[in-house]
């Protein structure tokens, strides 16, 4: 299995569709094996499911989302956790032990005045 997460300096990055790069994990019976880091290259928003469907990622980790990059996710068959804060390599331990906190129901709107990328 391939885990993503949204990244920035060791961290979560929040904003989903505006990340610059993901960390990418290699996970084989419940423990990491391998890990990278991988450019978007400009990709963002709902592009962003295609680029990880490319990787076979099965699973993304991130902070806030927007609605149509969530349905790409979901059209790709990519198993979203979003409102996630802290550590990117702490926050895939805590989903392979069953204790990530997450948010099932995030969602991003930067278009409008209301910007809640980390609720």
């Amino acid at each position: 299995m391939i885990i993503a997460v949204t990244y920035e300096n060791g961290s979560i990055y929040q904003h989903f569709g505006h990340t610059a790069q993901f960390k990418l994990y290699q996970v084989q019976e419940g423990k990491i094996v391998d890990s990278n880091i991988v450019d978007t290259n400009g990709n963002g928003h709902g592009a962003l499911a295609g680029f990880l469907k490319e990787h076979n990622v099965e699973v993304v980790i991130c902070g806030g989302i927007g609605a149509g990059a969530k349905t790409a996710l979901a059209e790709a068959g990519i198993q979203l956790f979003g409102g996630v804060v802290g550590e990117a390599d702490e926050q895939v331990n805590a989903y392979l032990d069953g204790t990530l906190q997450y948010n099932q129901d995030i969602e991003c709107n930067h278009h409008g005045q209301d910007h809640k990328c980390k609720s």
